[in-house]
């Protein structure tokens, strides 16, 4: 048998297959995705089997989400090596306080879902329809909600409580973190390399959506990302740690919600700075002093945050980059690395250069007292894994 693992956004889907024996998930047979599945997008699809990846253009559609759909269909049912499948994984965002691990998804747990839609807008709408389109297109298999916020229900409460009316916290406003499916890849990757992955341990997951994580023992302790996925580090779009006080004033000079929720979560972050792009590698390339600048400042919040996350653990062990910027980004690993070297980090800047993503790699020199990881993340894999462990 196998499990479909897929992340449904608000232009792409992302799909993987994982084999599956007993309750064992292994490596991907086949990964993939659709993107351009906006309205008036150019929908077009790739995928990659044994190495070798192929690109194709969908036709057009009315709904191109549903010929996504058929299109995978046809593709899975087309490659007769592949096995049958036993269940679909589904990233979500957003499990509030009701889901703190994945579950079987039905009606009720759909609508509870639901509720938090305005907590991650640019994310969990688009999660949910995924659920819901799938369940269409093939209605015999189950459809499993692994959430990104489960990874965090071992966070003490002085991390999680806001200074706040406890009727408030007790309402559900608090802090829950994100980028759990990816945190609790790259800690199952350090258990199996670093003996220190049990100690002090840092994540950095950075790409368009950034966040820290601290960890002890394998459990998370503290992160960037609160209530919602705005708070934190700087991200491509978002804005990241805002004093609520600017949001005040803006209301006062007339702002709307949706005016507020389009420049928090839409025109913020790497964008906003820069007004050019919110892709690093654009900015990288760019001589305009802005791009340089909005670098300099995502690469700042990272170091202050990290500082905060090693007093959170009262010391560090590891640090480990993944996402995409992570992972690929020497430039921004250096930097980062270099600024915390107080730690008695020391980061070998031949081994940083070959880092590209592609493999889990240590990059510190001899003499570091802190080890330095690049690990690439595979949120597929841990939901596969989630889904296999509930249809056991």
């Amino acid at each position: 048998m196998s499990l479909l693992a897929v992340n449904a956004g608000s232009s792409s889907l992302k799909f993987s297959l994982y084999p599956l024996a007993g309750n064992t998930v292994g490596p991907a047979l086949l990964t993939g995705q659709f993107q351009g599945l906006e309205p008036h997008g150019t929908p077009q699809m790739s995928w990659q089997v044994d190495g070798k990846t192929t690109a194709d253009r969908l036709g057009a559609s009315a709904d191109p989400f549903d010929e996504a759909l058929a299109r995978l269909r046809a593709l899975l049912s087309g490659m007769d090596s592949l096995p049958p499948l036993r269940g679909i994984a589904h990233r979500v965002v957003h499990g509030g306080s009701l889901y703190r691990s994945s579950l079987v998804v039905d009606t009720l747990v759909l609508a509870q879902l639901e509720t938090l839609n305005s907590l991650a807008p640019l994310h969990q709408p688009h999660n949910l329809a995924g659920i819901r389109a799938f369940a269409q297109a093939f209605p015999a298999l189950p459809q499993i909600a692994c959430f990104d916020t489960a990874y965090h229900a071992s966070v003490p409460s002085q991390d999680y409580e806001f200074a706040l009316p406890q009727s408030l916290t007790a309402s559900g406003v608090r802090r829950y973190g994100f980028h759990g499916l990816s945190y609790q890849f790259i800690m199952g990757q350090l258990m199996a390399h670093s003996p220190k992955a049990k100690g002090r341990v840092l994540m950095a997951h950075l790409g368009n959506g950034a966040s820290l994580c601290g960890a002890l023992n394998g459990l998370s302790q503290a992160t960037t990302m609160g209530f919602s996925a705005l708070d934190g580090l700087i991200m491509g779009t978002r804005s990241g740690s805002l004093d609520a006080g600017v949001l005040l004033y803006l209301l006062e000079q007339g702002w709307t919600h949706d005016r507020l929720q389009n420049l928090l979560y839409k025109e913020s972050g790497l964008l906003g700075i820069s007004g050019l792009s919110a892709d690093m590698r654009k900015l990288r390339q760019s001589d305009s002093p802005h791009a340089s600048h909005a670098i300099e400042l995502f690469t700042h919040r990272i170091v202050r945050e990290a500082g905060a996350m090693t007093g959170c653990l009262q010391g560090l062990d590891v640090i480990a980059f993944s996402g995409g910027i992570g992972e690929h980004d020497a430039q921004l690993r250096q930097d980062v690395c270099t600024a915390l070297s107080w730690l008695g980090l020391d980061i070998d800047a031949g081994l940083n250069a070959k880092a590209v993503g592609d493999q889990v790699l240590a990059i510190h020199a001899p003499t570091s007292r802190i080890e330095v990881w690049v690990i690439p993340t595979d949120e597929g894999f841990v939901a596969a894994s989630e889904a296999a462990r509930l249809l056991s």
